[in-house]
């Protein structure tokens, strides 16, 4: 994720990151200048088209398209958004419920072993489900112990689940063993119910992208209202169609591309979530309570 000045506006303006849409519409922009020039020059050139020829109302045709347009991109860029923002609230209330498992076991535990247990499975859960919505597993994040070894790990099978059942299990254990107390395994059990409510709240938002025929049709609107742009101003605009076309294409080609990158958030765009950061905290936080 990328980490800025909200108030330096000279930064926003001339500096060019690797997440600016104009670095990746390069190529499509250029294109877009040719082609426009060329419409131009054959009306202007060619056909010769009088200024006052009927074919100048057709911009009226791009002025109602251009409405409907922008209330699709509006919807667009608000729905991946909220996509964004709920998983920031997920990952937000994993690390409250990390410190607050931690926090209780704390105070139950007293014993070294016990409390080492946790220290480590705790923080490994967040990055295991980091890693498990990037669709990777990075075994040197984990922490292991003589508890936990890396032959225990089946990768063809739920890895969160994996540690998740590993953490409930040792806390079974405790209770059988007269460890924690009945009333305090029932709280604990409510702590231990997040961690599975988080992964399969992730797992929705990363598995169940914007409808395809949306998505499609927003693109060939976007395509076709360009491509036709020249055609409704290139007798008010003369040449300077090519550089207002090229703006309207990058502007509404930007917020497609902000929007399917954000709806997403668990990769490793620059406007991703900064998952890593994240579990990189809880695993601090977990180590100072316990």
């Amino acid at each position: 994720m990328v980490k800025y000045n909200t108030k330096d506006w000279f930064t926003f303006i001339f500096h060019i990151h690797k997440a600016d849409t104009l670095r990746q519409l390069s190529g499509m922009l250029l294109s877009m200048s040719i082609y426009t020039g060329i419409v131009a020059f054959i009306v202007l050139e060619v056909l010769q088209i009088p200024k006052d020829s009927p074919f100048k109302s057709i911009n009226t045709m791009h002025t109602l398209l251009g409405f409907a347009l922008s209330m699709l991109l509006v919807f667009r860029t608000n729905t991946a958004y909220d996509r964004w923002w709920e998983a920031r609230k997920i990952w937000g209330s994993l690390v409250n419920n990390s410190r607050g498992l931690a926090f209780k076991l704390s105070a139950m535990l007293k014993e070294e072993k016990h409390r080492a247990f946790f220290r480590r499975m705790i923080p490994n859960y967040a990055f295991v489900l980091k890693n498990h919505l990037r669709k990777q597993y990075i075994a040197e994040e984990l922490e292991f112990f003589s508890q936990f070894q890396p032959d225990q790990f089946d990768k063809d099978i739920h890895l969160p689940n994996q540690v998740a059942l590993a953490i409930v299990q040792e806390v079974n254990v405790l209770y059988e063993n007269g460890v924690i107390k009945g009333e305090q395994y029932l709280l604990l059990n409510t702590e231990l119910q997040v961690f599975a409510d988080a992964c399969g709240a992730c797992e929705r938002i990363r598995n169940t992208p914007i409808p395809f025929s949306y998505s499609g049709f927003l693109k060939k609107f976007i395509f076709f209202y360009t491509m036709t742009l020249p055609f409704g101003y290139v007798l008010s605009l003369s040449y300077w169609i090519i550089p207002v076309c090229v703006f309207v294409f990058y502007v509404l080609a930007s917020l497609e591309i902000i929007a399917e990158e954000i709806e997403d958030p668990f990769g490793l765009d620059a406007n991703d979530l900064p998952t890593d950061q994240i579990a990189k905290g809880i695993r601090t936080a977990i180590r100072e309570i316990l």
